[in-house]
């Protein structure tokens, strides 16, 4: 079951709210909401819910083992099984069958790789306990002594699928103690729809777009233009189909009363590398600086240790993505451009116009989506050739043609979609009004019809539409 789903949003979500909101204590709304998440993930496969349960419940004993433990020689034992047991479980699932694919290639063994299902949403929720039994060790959070607390906070079904990854800290005292008020309610119903939208009726077109313009068996013979537009397509896509999940993530967490952290903040809009990356999700990068980066020495040891834990940590981005090459050349093709800016580019940047970072940053970020799309490493160079060659494929073809005269109007909505022109306008338009002492009444009434618009235009495009692609649940 997805997010953008009819099932989902007139079936699913409802009940959960009213069983939530008839719930008296909030012992019981917490059960509510474990029973509903656990329904949830076991749509996709009852039996992986066995494993989520298992490994939540390694992870509570494992952090209760770390709290009672009185020497630092145990606790950093019982760090290490939790470690041990999380991180083995998860390469197992997704990265057991890569492995073994490229050690047949090299020795010819084994004869057969077995084809190992990925379980979904374990990359995010083994990131999210991991976090959770590092900050108990580092006495950064309390440990929490009923299990079933635990597994409320790695299974709620807001986030437990698609993230972002959210640090127990962050949620503690709401799972404990959490209050929802009319304008809670009001600001969740409008990030979901808002969220759902951009799932439904953007990122889905952009999904078939791209993969109408960008055919494997068709490559060799696609036009230029054809390519690049695709790319463009994809890139689009790749942004509103993950930001939208978070959106409806962090508007579902709101109507219950828990405030999870941003995880996109306009990635489109960065003027460098580095400032895309404190941009696009926020989660993985920042999961990723606290847990491995700072702990490895930071920028702290020299040049030379900073740059290998910057290798470091974008091996494993790359990793995380997927197993599979093309996510480890992603990784690492971000790793060349933040050393690159560490080393002068950065301070360059700092003192040309922001214009002139943008599109350094956009073409860097474009090239990476290229790598990032295409597994089958052939492929991959085919259309990287077939993007430059001006001289032997056709520069324009009729399907791309009349695919843009089409759809022109559309490719401009959608880049206005992933811009804070709309959100800047209603700063701006409530600034405005608050400084003259005004009750900005056409505002509220916007506020409260855009929800019901957007959802209506979503429940349109779903309706009979059987192509819903969901990118992030791969990884």
């Amino acid at each position: 079951m997805v997010f953008s789903s009819l099932l989902f949003v007139f079936a699913f979500l409802v009940l959960s709210f009213i069983a939530y909101f008839f719930a008296s204590t909030i012992k019981q709304k917490n059960i509510v909401l474990l029973l509903f998440s656990l329904v949830f993930y076991s749509w996709g496969g009852p039996k992986y819910l066995v494993l989520l349960v298992g490994l939540s419940f390694w992870s509570w004993f494992t952090a209760c083992r770390i709290a009672n433990a009185r020497t630092k020689r145990g606790k950093k034992i019982w760090m290490f099984l939790e470690c041990f047991g999380a991180l083995l479980t998860l390469g197992f699932f997704k990265y057991t069958g890569f492995f073994l694919t490229n050690l047949q290639y090299l020795t010819g063994f084994p004869n057969e790789v077995p084809n190992i299902v990925l379980p979904i949403g374990i990359s995010f929720y083994t990131f999210q306990l991991l976090s959770y039994v590092v900050d108990v060790y580092r006495e950064e959070v309390a440990v929490q002594r009923r299990y079933w607390k635990v597994l409320l906070y790695c299974s709620l079904f807001h986030q437990c699928i698609a993230g972002p990854i959210v640090r127990y800290q962050t949620v503690a005292d709401e799972i404990e103690d959490r209050s929802v008020t009319a304008h809670d309610v009001a600001e969740g119903v409008r990030r979901f729809c808002v969220g759902l939208a951009k799932k439904a009726v953007l990122a889905n077109t952009c999904a078939s777009l791209a993969d109408t313009l960008i055919v494997s068996d068709q490559l060799a013979t696609a036009s230029v233009s054809g390519l690049w537009l695709g790319m463009l397509f994809y890139m689009l896509q790749i942004y509103l189909d993950f930001s939208a999940y978070s959106d409806m993530a962090i508007g579902m967490g709101r109507m219950v009363g828990f405030h999870y952290l941003e995880n996109f903040n306009y990635p489109y809009i960065a003027v460098s590398v580095k400032d895309f990356w404190r941009r696009w999700h926020i989660s993985l990068s920042t999961f990723f600086r606290d847990y491995v980066y700072i702990p490895l020495g930071g920028n702290r040891k020299g040049s030379f240790c900073t740059f290998r834990n910057l290798f470091i940590v974008w091996f494993l981005t790359g990793m995380w993505h997927g197993a599979s090459w093309n996510y480890i050349l992603w990784g690492l093709f971000y790793f060349v451009f933040l050393v690159i800016e560490r080393l002068f580019l950065g301070k360059l940047l700092d003192r040309i116009p922001k214009i002139f970072g943008w599109i350094y940053t956009i073409l860097v970020v474009y090239f990476g989506w290229v790598i990032f799309r295409f597994e089958n490493m052939q492929e991959l160079i085919t259309v990287l050739k077939g993007m430059f060659d001006f001289s032997g494929r056709n520069w324009m073809n009729m399907e791309t043609t009349l695919l843009i005269q089409n759809n022109i109007f559309f490719l401009i909505v959608a880049v206005i979609a992933i811009t804070p022109i709309g959100k800047i306008i209603r700063k701006k338009w409530y600034a405005s009004a608050e400084a003259k002492q005004r009750c900005p009444h056409l505002l509220y009434l916007i506020d409260m019809i855009v929800p019901a618009v957007l959802l209506l235009l979503s429940v349109m495009a779903l309706v009979g539409n059987s192509y819903n692609p969901f990118l992030y649940f791969q990884f």
